[in-house]
């Protein structure tokens, strides 16, 4: 089967089987089955064309955030302190748990994704 981490996330289980779950519903599914799935890690892949329009923090683990194509400035909130990471073509930042993090696009971008979903969070810009 191909996947296309775009429309369907790859949920890697603590046990090691990974499954494929539809990305359109995924995060308006009932709170407790999310938060099963959430158990796992998350793969997911998107194309950003415009800021991003809210900050997320993942309580659970870090996340895993790969440019793959584009130009991004991924600003980390480490306790009210901004910290900011240019990544231009491609390359990989490590955003630590618990962290409050968001991204400016330079040029329109695609960036694969690799998080615990379980207690993400959000907030306005």
């Amino acid at each position: 089967m191909i996947l296309h981490p775009q429309h369907i996330y790859v949920h890697l289980a603590e046990d090691g089987a990974a499954r494929a779950l539809s990305a359109a519903g995924f995060w308006q599914l009932p709170e407790a089955e999310a938060d099963q799935n959430g158990q796992g890690w998350l793969i997911s892949e998107y194309e950003f064309v415009e800021d991003w329009p809210t900050w997320e923090m993942h309580p659970e683990g870090d996340e895993f955030v790969y440019l793959l194509s584009g130009a991004v400035e991924l600003l980390l909130d480490r306790a009210g302190m901004i910290e900011r990471i240019f990544v231009d073509g491609s390359g990989a930042v490590v955003v630590p748990r618990g962290v409050w993090h968001t991204a400016k696009v330079c040029i329109p971008s695609r960036m694969l994704h690799v998080t615990r979903g379980a207690g993400t969070q959000t907030r306005p810009v």
